[in-house]
């Protein structure tokens, strides 16, 4: 069967679909996964096919209009949403419908928001898969990324009304596409989680012992595991790093993947001070220019980048900014994890580390000061409780295979027969 899997997004939103893509490879599928033009090599290097969304995330989220967007100012976020968010919006939809064509499935992230409509127009099925817990409403929590305190009960549902009235607010671009791909115009743009008349299924990759399932959902919505790529890149680490961490205790690792914070220099600075107050060695990685790293002191290492799989295991602890893929790995590698939260889910996941008790609070981007880094880093090092839940919980996470689950669910939607499932183990 042909699917085509719609990821939107920076690495960490992208990099799950393709270790899904590998999965449905493995089973017999025929997979294409549609991606911003800058992942381009990254997803064929991986063994997998190819399709361009013009959506790079990265270079809005650097731009002046990205600052914008992040710095929670509601009249410089509608300000720069019709200038730059909408019309990347509408060259994604026009993209989605490109890759989406010649599809016998269709398996995309609620992001896109054409994924429905394009599963209307082709009469195939379609499945939505997210890492975060957000478009199927529970009485347990509150639609996470908005910020809202934990409401209780129906409070917390209807809190997921203000997620359709956000993507409704691009109700006229996407009437206008419908239309320009041989739909009619609807009344009901968002069309809800519903598909022909019956539920659209809907995965959700993270572990069931970081969130565990609410008794209110559906029987349409999955909680498979983390999505863990095997890299097929043949990467090597350095031999500088190699011999860093061979030198001296296991350092933390510190990086904020692509989160740019307004002052780059300044942030930098002030997490060196506080990996240097907590007396630390440290792993820093700079990323896609969150950080701008020079003359660093022997303790700590500068990285441009490594494979989560490969570095977080030596670490003594890790700490970033709180995408889901990130925390993820470091709680599957059984490290107490420090969040500092940017922007969207970031404190969502932040405050679920806390909760589990594998981490310190977290400390948002915009408060971090040195002496509140280095405070987090010291409990995530020193605390013995944090370490053995932290070691606990990823023993439970390399128990799922959250791929082989996947492909189960989709396999079962499909209506092709079930693989077997096989448990990672690292």
């Amino acid at each position: 069967m042909n699917i085509t899997i719609l990821a939107v997004g920076s690495r960490g939103d992208v990099q799950p679909y393709v270790a899904l893509a590998q999965g449905l490879q493995a089973a017999g599928h025929t997979v294409k996964v549609a991606a911003g033009t800058n992942f381009e090599g990254f997803v064929r290097g991986q063994g997998v096919d190819y399709a361009p969304l013009r959506a790079d995330y990265y270079a809005l989220m650097d731009s002046p209009e990205g600052q914008a967007l992040k710095s929670g100012n509601p009249m410089r976020v509608m300000q720069h949403m019709k200038t730059i968010v909408f019309p990347l919006m509408r060259r994604l939809l026009d993209d989605t419908w490109a890759a989406a064509k010649n599809a016998d499935a269709l398996i995309y992230h609620p992001k896109a928001l054409s994924g429905l409509h394009l599963a209307e127009a082709l009469g195939i099925p379609a499945i939505a898969a997210i890492a975060l817990p957000i478009v199927a409403p529970t009485s347990a929590f509150p639609a996470p990324g908005l910020p809202l305190p934990k409401l209780g009960g129906f409070f917390n549902r209807l809190t997921y009304k203000l997620v359709d009235a956000a993507a409704a607010s691009f109700g006229g671009m996407i009437q206008e596409w419908r239309q320009s791909i041989g739909l009619s115009a609807t009344s009901n743009v968002i069309q809800g989680m519903m598909l022909r008349g019956q539920p659209v299924p809907v995965l959700y990759f993270y572990s069931q012992y970081v969130i565990p399932r609410p008794a209110d959902w559906p029987p349409s919505v999955h909680v498979t595991g983390y999505w863990f790529l095997k890299d097929r890149s043949g990467w090597i680490p350095p031999d500088d790093l190699v011999r860093f961490l061979a030198e001296g205790p296991a350092p933390v690792y510190v990086g904020f993947g692509s989160m740019v914070a307004e002052n780059a220099e300044s942030f930098t600075r002030t997490v060196i001070e506080g990996i240097q107050q907590a007396g630390v060695r440290a792993v820093l990685a700079t990323g896609w220019g969150g950080l701008r790293a020079s003359d660093l002191p022997a303790s700590i290492f500068r990285l441009q980048e490594a494979p989560h799989d490969w570095l977080f295991p030596q670490m003594a602890a890790v700490a970033h900014h709180g995408g889901a893929g990130t925390t993820g790995a470091g709680l599957r590698a059984g490290k107490p994890t420090v969040i500092v939260p940017f922007i969207a889910d970031q404190p969502f996941w932040g405050q679920q580390v806390e909760k589990l008790g594998v981490g310190p609070a977290p400390i948002p981007q915009k408060r971090m000061t040195a002496a509140a880094l280095a405070a987090a880093l010291k409990m995530a090092v020193t605390n013995s409780s944090m370490r053995e839940r932290a070691l606990q919980l990823g023993e439970r996470i390399r128990t799922e295979d959250g791929v082989g689950e996947a492909v189960r669910v989709i396999q079962q939607v499909l209506g092709a027969p079930e693989p077997k499932l096989h448990p990672t183990k690292s």
